[in-house]
């Protein structure tokens, strides 16, 4: 006698015919079908799952044909209509993707976005309440699909920045015409041309960068060999305290102004405004770009802003538009040129090296354009030639 050739089923198939066997509010016959599709995975001869289920031979045969050709879908449940494979409606997969579109703690969970088999499991359990007692055997792959058709991805967060500044365009526009007022001021060969009797402007674009770490290696690292041309460093580390860097670039030159502080308050900020005033010559105006945080509007800077009225122009950035201040890109460069992966012995040497670097970038100032088309706000880029 011929031996009988199992049914290969998924994983997925197998624990959603498992379900509907289970199922005590399904059709009878969907049951009957689920049970010849297991018994036959199990091996048993097309004789003996007729008997076990109670149907003769040829429905055995045609259960098993219709999974052949369409699955479990087609093998168990029956056409709407002559020809068409039974398929999950419309009405059925709009209330699939309005549960999807849902948080899990809408419904009770705990957690704050779909898995494939939380978003299943709910799905089985809800179903036959909400009138589609069908998807209480629907399994993680056909839901899958159903979210991948529609593009849904509930497991997925992406961020976005809520415009919160009603006068973002106005902020935008006034620190783009600076942009624009500077790059006059130069040549086609890039040489900088103030126009005799004009009254200097000294525009700088400023920041902070709070937070940079002094830390130190337990062991020496190791240097790059033939066989290994890495260095070779540690895992461990020693934290020995962190440091604000103030800072500012001139515009019209591309010089670097560093300050090195242990906090970044209306105190440090204002040390930094006198910096600049030292700087530039009694009478000239320094235009300084900078965000709108609450320490560059204190009312100590402004009283010490009234002591020299008329010396500085601030212009903020709108909120969250911190990519038109162009020192962003010096902090990028300076992150990817010195301060990525550095180890020092003590918190002062770190600070140290930070004035070293302002050193060596002013050796060869970089005079930074902001290239842009003045009917085109949405894609600016900020560029050092």
């Amino acid at each position: 006698m011929a031996k009988s050739i199992p049914l290969v089923l998924s994983a997925d198939d197998h624990a959603r015919l498992e379900s509907i066997v289970r199922a005590r509010t399904l059709q009878a016959q969907i049951v009957s079908r689920a049970r010849i599709l297991l018994l036959k995975e199990s091996g048993d001869s097309i004789d003996a799952i007729a008997e076990k289920v109670d149907l003769n031979r040829n429905s055995v045969l045609l259960c098993l044909k219709k999974f052949k050709e369409g699955g479990i879908e087609n093998a168990i449940y029956d056409a709407p209509g002559r020809g068409r494979n039974a398929e999950i409606t419309a009405d059925e997969k709009n209330w699939i993707i309005n549960i999807a579109c849902q948080k899990p703690a809408d419904f009770g969970y705990v957690a704050e976005t779909w898995t494939y088999s939380k978003l299943t499991a709910h799905i089985n359990k809800t179903a036959e309440s909400a009138g589609y007692t069908r998807l209480s055997t629907l399994t993680k792959t056909s839901v899958k699909n159903i979210l991948d058709a529609a593009n849904i991805k509930p497991f997925r967060i992406q961020y976005y920045c809520e415009n919160r500044d009603p006068d973002f365009e106005i902020k935008m526009h006034q620190v783009l015409l600076v942009y624009k007022q500077i790059e006059m001021l130069f040549d086609e060969n890039g040489e900088l041309f103030i126009p005799a009797g004009e009254k200097d402007t000294h525009t700088v674009s400023y920041d902070e960068k709070p937070g940079i770490q002094a830390i130190a290696t337990t062991s020496p690292d190791l240097p790059p060999t033939t066989e290994n041309g890495a260095i070779k460093r540690d895992y461990e580390y020693k934290r020995l305290g962190i440091v604000s860097l103030l800072a500012a670039i001139d515009l019209l030159t591309g010089e670097a102004i560093p300050l090195v502080r242990d906090t970044h308050k209306s105190e440090d900020f204002i040390d930094f405004l006198k910096i600049l005033n030292e700087r530039y010559p009694e009478g000239d105006t320094i235009q300084v770009i900078l965000d709108n945080h609450t320490v560059h509007t204190s009312k100590k800077v402004k009283q010490y802003l009234e002591t020299i009225p008329g010396r500085f122009v601030l212009i903020f950035t709108p909120k969250h538009g911190s990519w038109l201040n162009m020192i962003e890109g010096f902090f990028g460069k300076m992150t990817r040129q010195m301060l990525r992966g550095i180890r020092v012995a003590t918190k002062q040497e770190l600070i140290d090296r930070i004035y070293k670097y302002f050193d060596e970038v002013n050796e060869t100032p970089i005079i930074y354009h902001w290239k842009y088309k003045m009917e085109d706000f949405d894609s600016p880029i900020g560029v050092a030639n």
